[in-house]
């Protein structure tokens, strides 16, 4: 057992509970904060106001929206499973709190003059932990759909599935590289690894595959298909309501930061200050300063998933599907070897004299490589070449006419020419057509 997962399991019961309790009401008020945020946000993109009438610009808005879903009617179908239409909530919210158990905040503190580190326990696979707590709650969306009794819902959890299937692959191979190059899957020591340099920069490949996959598994927009209000109506939580349909939302909302925490603990060095500023100021990462680090990293992240809402259009359902079984897991398989050639030939002594000789500088340009190659999907599919020949209209149809010399018109089209009455009257008698 190394040094840093022997500070954990000597904390006194009120220090564990007084942990939980803080634990609880920050995702709770960071959830009002974000969706505040969140609204606010877009609404600039959009050139609107946004939230600004209840509490200072807008903060109570939040909280306002959530008493009111409280107090509603709570509305039950009829061709419901009512047990598990009830529990399916649940469900999904518990799991949410219980990932942020393993999430480093900050270093070892004085806690009301107790020593303890500001994270309220850790083990050597903390990490395989978050992956396994946070697939649980996709069982939630998936009962909650299926025991509704509507079609629309089951379809959108039967989607939700899916999709947990595809991206979580990925986001577990993204994370593969992480755990080969820190030597563990502890949460703590896999900050303390990234003192130097974060895996961000040394594990770009993973790093791009973890973020895209991250908003995938939180059923976000552009890949928000469970609920995909143009195909089903609302998803899954169509026929929720009342405090049940508020839980869907406050277990979202609540995965965006934990999944934001777990690519800020992975990637971006934790809860270590960022830029080098450790360097300048000495005592940046002691005390409780580590704590602003780590929050600032993560609305960085939450950003993001509000900047995605407000400018990317929901993908189609092939589209999505095709994008992580064929781009994101075969990339993220080919870097793992790359990553475990390069820690192999480290350990053999190939990098210790002459040019290149640290091998962070080749997993750099390995990563470069390999993100312009995932990120080429983006790119538009070259028009195939337009059939100029005409078809032959089979026997007995109608004649189809042949394709426009140079292929499909492109561009405005041509402008409507109104004929006079006296113009038609004159075309139908040449016609022969009498109205009689």
């Amino acid at each position: 057992m190394k040094e840093s997962l022997a500070l954990f399991g000597k904390d006194p019961w009120w220090v564990v509970g007084l942990k939980t309790l803080l634990i609880f009401v920050i995702l709770v008020l960071l959830t009002l904060f974000n969706i505040w945020w969140e609204r606010r946000v877009v609404a600039r993109m959009q050139h609107r106001i946004g939230p600004n009438v209840h509490g200072p610009f807008g903060l109570l808005q939040s909280l306002a929206d959530g008493v009111k879903l409280a107090f509603k009617e709570d509305l039950i179908p009829k061709a419901a499973d009512k047990v598990v239409f009830v529990l399916a909530p649940v469900i999904v919210v518990v799991p949410a709190f219980v990932t942020f158990s393993v999430i480093p905040f900050g270093p070892e503190v004085s806690f009301f003059g107790h020593d303890t580190p500001l994270q309220l326990t850790d083990m050597p696979v903390a990490v395989l932990f978050v992956m396994a707590i946070a697939s649980i709650g996709i069982y939630g969306i998936v009962l909650g759909g299926w025991s509704s009794g509507s079609t629309y819902s089951l379809l959108g959890g039967l989607r939700s599935s899916a999709q947990m299937i595809s991206y979580e692959v990925a986001m577990g191979l993204a994370l593969v590289s992480v755990f080969m190059y820190a030597g563990s899957m502890s949460t703590s020591e896999i900050v303390a690894a990234q003192d130097n340099l974060w895996f961000g920069l040394i594990l770009l490949p993973s790093f791009v595959i973890y973020t895209i996959a991250m908003v995938g598994e939180t059923n976000r927009a552009p890949f928000d298909l469970p609920e995909a209000e143009g195909e089903l109506v609302g998803g899954f939580h169509t026929e929720y309501s009342s405090l049940k349909f508020a839980l869907f939302f406050l277990a979202e909302y609540i995965n965006m930061a934990t999944v934001s925490a777990l690519a800020t603990t992975l990637f971006l060095g934790g809860w270590h200050a960022p830029f080098w500023i450790d360097h300048v100021w000495e005592g940046a990462n002691q005390g409780y300063w580590p704590v602003l680090w780590f929050f600032g990293k993560v609305l960085f992240f939450i950003f993001i998933f509000i900047w995605l809402r407000g400018s990317l259009p929901r993908l189609r359902y092939d589209q999505f599907m095709a994008f992580g079984w064929k781009r994101l897991i075969p990339i993220s398989l080919v870097w793992i070897v790359a990553v475990a050639t390069m820690r192999a030939a480290r350990n053999e002594g190939v990098f210790d004299e002459g040019f290149g000789s640290n091998p962070q500088f080749w997993l750099i340009i390995a990563g470069v490589v390999l993100v312009a190659l995932l990120l080429s999907f983006f790119l538009p599919e070259k028009d195939a070449e337009p059939e100029t020949e005409g078809v032959a209209p089979r026997a007995g149809g109608f004649p189809v006419p042949p394709m426009p010399a140079g292929g499909a018109v492109r561009g405005a089209a041509a402008p409507l020419v109104f004929r006079s009455d006296a113009t038609v009257n004159e075309t139908v008698r040449d016609s022969g057509v009498s109205n009689g």
